[in-house]
């Protein structure tokens, strides 16, 4: 599928059909996040697989924005294994599970999977409910799954600032 075309009409998903999606098809998404950019490549980001009912009704605990999807990915990362900035000592750690989470993102959408990328979590009751060690921080959660027959963006999907607005060159 052509980029353009996948940056444009790709939408959060928040209605699936009651389908898992299969291996072969995870693994192709898995691969996107795997050869995402990282900070100095020390590729700390850490996927937690969420594709069982049992899986996923814990989910449910841990957030509101489950929407019922069939498959959920947890984009964490350990936070031992983050370049760090030495002007500042800022983590690129976080910002490498962001471009992980794109990744796998598009990727989605590229092979008829919709998601949606969800930051309303708990992110202590994720720790609890999926034993998630202390340094692995969860990041972003991407539920996903085919979109249903009656999914569809929401009303502002489509509507941007300004290009200005967001745009300035050589200073602010």
């Amino acid at each position: 599928m052509d980029f353009d075309k996948v940056i444009s009409e790709r939408y959060s998903v928040r209605k699936f059909k009651n389908e898992h999606l299969s291996q072969d098809v995870i693994d192709k998404i898995l691969k996107a996040g795997h050869i995402a950019p990282t900070g100095c490549n020390y590729q700390p980001q850490r996927i937690l697989v969420l594709n069982t009912d049992e899986s996923l009704e814990k989910l449910k605990n841990c957030t509101k924005c489950h929407f019922d999807a069939p498959t959920a990915m947890l984009v964490c990362y350990n936070k031992d294994e983050s370049w760090v900035r030495k002007y500042d000592d800022a983590m690129s750690a976080p910002y490498d599970a962001a471009i992980v989470t794109t990744h796998m993102m598009l990727k989605a959408y590229s092979i008829g999977v919709g998601s949606c990328w969800v930051m309303h979590f708990d992110p202590f009751a994720m720790r609890d409910a999926y034993n998630i060690p202390d340094n692995v921080i969860p990041a972003a959660l991407l539920v996903m799954g085919y979109p249903h027959n009656d999914a569809e963006p929401r009303d502002m999907h489509s509507q941007y600032r300004p290009i200005d607005e967001v745009v300035k060159y050589d200073t602010f």
